[in-house]
């Protein structure tokens, strides 16, 4: 037997709850259910188009420092380069912060959605799938994508820190 099937079915429902007589709130229930559901695929699907855009704005605007500069980004002022890093850090920050905001509201979303598997026979989402993953604790089974994404505006900033300090001193 997997992790995943001894973490699926709620032992605390059983097929006699689901006797007649409760029809209309099991339907609610899974309604629901099915909505949070949907709710959480669609934060992680906008999120994935958040990405898509920061990732695409800073690389926009190193090609546009990379190609306005014709004697090399070495011969511009200080104060423009110092500019422009202010900008791309701003950039950064938001999109560092937007991620954990995605984050936040995911594991919130996930939360619910483990307490409406309390009340349906079987845990999907809440112990089988995340426990099959190890609850992301070991990074050779699972990493989490939100911690990943977390780096990206990171390491882009770094790298802005460290290029202005390349041409500036």
């Amino acid at each position: 037997m997997t992790a995943a099937q001894d973490a699926l079915w709620n032992e605390n429902v059983g097929a006699a709850d689901y006797a007649a007589g409760n029809e209309k709130y099991r339907e609610a229930i899974l309604a629901q259910y099915q909505i949070c559901v949907e709710m959480a695929d669609r934060v992680s699907a906008r999120r994935n188009l958040t990405n898509t855009f920061f990732l695409s704005l800073n690389t926009a605007v190193v090609a546009v420092l990379g190609g306005t500069a014709p004697d090399g980004l070495d011969k511009v002022s200080v104060w423009v380069l110092a500019s422009g890093l202010v900008i791309v850090l701003t950039q950064c920050l938001t999109w560092f912060v937007t991620v954990r905001s995605y984050r936040q509201l995911n594991r919130a979303k996930y939360e619910v959605i483990g307490v409406l598997e309390e009340r349906l026979p079987a845990y999907a989402y809440s112990k089988a799938e995340w426990g099959a993953l190890g609850e992301g604790r070991d990074w050779r089974q699972y990493i989490p994508l939100t911690y990943v994404e977390q780096w990206v505006p990171l390491i882009f900033g770094a790298a802005y820190l460290l290029g202005f300090a390349a041409l500036a001193f």
